[in-house]
């Protein structure tokens, strides 16, 4: 099923979210559903992509960050010794895109069994995480004043 909004009225009364309606303009562009992948969450702030890319070499896998986006490109080689009788395994040339949110990071890659597992980290900068103010006060003025003992009476 494929809905077609019109993200206009929004952004006339929103300043800065036009990534959020690139993406979800961009949400039914990723229709081909190949090759099949699994998103895994591992943790907090740790991810794992674990694409099926069976007949591939590692150099014919290649793994692009850029601005937010993950690229994965697949090329085979043609090998034009080999004749086929039966091609049951899609060996086509593929891309496939992931979004990706502010401050993930690709902590590495890895071929194995058929599967090519990505994983990511996200990172906050320090300076973004939170963090406790310190409340000062003004030592010049007391908070209160206190009555000696022996002055009262």
């Amino acid at each position: 099923m494929r809905a077609n909004f019109d993200f206009s009225p929004f952004q006339r009364s929103s300043i800065g979210f036009d990534r959020i309606f690139d993406l979800l303009e961009n949400s039914n562009r990723n229709v081909d559903n190949w090759p099949p992948y699994n998103i895994v969450k591992l943790g907090e702030g740790a991810y794992r992509i674990m694409i099926v890319v069976a007949g591939f070499a590692e150099d014919e896998l290649t793994i692009t960050h850029e601005a937010n986006t993950l690229v994965v490109n697949g090329a085979k080689s043609e090998n034009e010794e080999i004749h086929y009788l039966h091609r049951g395994v899609a060996l086509r040339p593929f891309v496939r895109r992931f979004e990706l949110a502010d401050h993930v990071l690709v902590e590495g890659a890895k071929l194995e069994n058929g599967l090519l597992v990505i994983d990511l980290k996200k990172q906050i900068p320090e300076e973004m995480k939170p963090r406790r103010i310190a409340i000062e006060t003004d030592m010049k003025t007391p908070a209160s004043k206190q009555i000696e003992g022996d002055r009262a009476a």
